[in-house]
């Protein structure tokens, strides 16, 4: 296993970097395309959400790997490579798994447990899936990641630690005050329909909001959402939809926006806005004075290589601080929660009177002090136990074929001496001839057991790679025969579906 996996995300990037490197779904099947055009690589998988853009591969060269992948994911970002390059974090083996799980389990989410993430891995996996980019250990691995995700969800509480991404906003939203509370009797208007959307209509649903309005591009879609509102045993909220161009008409009549499209520019100006509210931009609250200098985002990042982890980390956290826009004055008209990336809602309207704006860059602030509680450490236990025992699974799995060509080999054997056998003793009957091959091939199975077994449990120790080169080398086995036995496994189509 030569596991490597290079990426960003909000841990390591500011948000504007993760803005322009956002990929479209035809950019990350392209880019998968490319990386195994490409070598080193031999497997590509991506993982693309609004926090983070991690490209996965089994390569056969670490520093070249390294290099390529960082490469491929600047040229598909559209971000250059030398200002993408400080916020790379690179992931090799046992840490590249280890960090998967971590992903998955949602430890390293904005939101600490939130659970949509598994989704996103499972979406990821499907489409290494259909362009035939994630072989044998990608499979397994996103397989693997799904299920231990599953398993830290179903035996822990880390759903306590943290909320999804849409309640968690909407907290910072209501400021201090009950959720239900805030909500009841509010106009919601909501951008999107895909299923960060979705969510967040069904979350404003059970809220106990008035009523709520979907705009989308495709107008089936905010139809079909809110059909699901609406339908018996549902919310029972009054809800309807919308086309896009509706939108700057229903903002007049809306308390509380949450917007996440696909869009690539601004859905909601500050303008805008500023005009549903009858305000000019100019009621803009004056921005407060300047912050004590601090470097610029890209060179706090690149002295990180050096700077110790806790200095750097609090520089970035200054920088972000430094540039998030002053909110508006005055009693909250218009709620705004943007969860797109790239934004969706221009930055700016924070500032007017009577707005509130939380997005994914105030979103990270306000839990990046949240403390961990006793689930995290529980659920890093399991963790640490399921990279354990994937290792052990993939060094096995590794000597598997030499094993299956061994045996191989002694059938071959047998069935030549049964056939000279017959040759020399023509008269045995056909019963006479079954016993003595059914003997020779007991003989023949119970001197490879105990080895064979044996050579499996070593292998799945660590350093236990160099026991299937051994069996090679004692038995003199055709290394192509090997081979061809690892392309039958990697090519059975059941092999990593659920």
């Amino acid at each position: 296993m030569s596991l490597l996996v290079v990426g960003l995300s909000h841990r390591s990037a500011p948000v504007s970097v993760l803005e322009r490197a956002s990929l479209a779904a035809e950019t990350q099947a392209k880019l998968l395309q490319d990386t195994l055009a490409a070598e080193p690589a031999v497997e590509a998988a991506v993982l693309a959400t609004c926090n983070r853009i991690e490209l996965y591969a089994d390569v056969d060269k670490f520093h070249a790997g390294v290099a390529e992948l960082s490469t491929l994911l600047a040229q598909h970002s559209g971000v250059g490579l030398d200002e993408l390059t400080p916020y790379l974090y690179v992931h090799y083996e046992d840490r590249a798994v280890h960090h998967l799980f971590s992903v998955a389990c949602g430890l390293d989410s904005m939101v600490v447990g939130e659970g949509q993430i598994l989704g996103q891995i499972k979406d990821a996996l499907a489409l290494g899936q259909e362009l035939h980019t994630a072989g044998r250990l990608l499979n397994d691995l996103f397989q693997q990641a799904l299920r231990v995700g599953k398993r830290a969800h179903s035996e822990t509480g880390i759903d306590r630690a943290g909320q999804s991404l849409v309640t968690f906003g909407l907290e910072q939203l209501a400021a201090g005050a009950d959720v239900a509370d805030w909500a009841a009797g509010k106009r919601a208007l909501v951008i999107g329909a895909g299923s960060m959307s979705s969510l967040a209509a069904a979350t404003l649903a059970r809220t106990g909001v008035a009523e709520i309005v979907v705009a989308n591009r495709t107008r089936a879609r905010a139809d079909r959402l809110v059909e699901i509102l609406a339908q018996p045993g549902g919310t029972g909220v009054a809800a309807r939809a919308v086309e896009m161009a509706a939108v700057c008409d229903e903002l007049t009549r809306a308390d509380v926006v949450v917007s996440c499209t696909g869009a690539t520019g601004l859905v909601l100006t500050a303008e805008a806005v500023a005009a549903a509210l009858g305000l000019d931009v100019d009621d803009a609250a004056e921005t407060p004075a300047a912050a004590p200098a601090v470097p610029a985002p890209s060179d706090v990042d690149r002295h990180a290589a050096w700077v110790e982890n806790g200095s750097a980390g609090a520089v970035r956290q200054a920088v972000r601080r430094a540039t998030v826009p002053a909110q508006g004055t005055g009693p909250v008209r218009l709620a705004l929660l943007d969860l797109a990336m790239p934004r969706d809602i221009d930055g700016g309207a924070a500032r007017l009177d009577g707005v509130r704006l939380v997005d994914i860059e105030s979103l990270a602030e306000a839990s990046a002090d949240a403390p961990m509680a006793a689930d995290v450490d529980q659920v890093r236990t399991i963790v640490s136990d399921e990279v354990a025992a994937f290792g052990a699974a993939q060094r096995a799995a590794h000597i598997t074929p030499t094993v299956v060509a061994l045996r191989t080999m002694a059938a071959g054997v047998v069935a030549g001496e049964i056939a000279r056998l017959d040759g020399r003793l023509p008269d045995l009957d056909e019963k006479q001839r079954a016993e003595i091959s059914q003997t020779v091939r007991r003989v023949v199975d119970k001197l490879l057991h105990a080895p064979t077994v044996r050579v499996k449990q070593l292998a799945s120790e660590p350093g236990g790679a160099g026991y299937a080169d051994a069996l090679r080398e004692l038995f003199d086995l055709d290394p192509q025969t090997v081979a061809a036995v690892s392309r039958a496994d990697l090519n059975d189509p059941n092999r990593g579906r659920s």
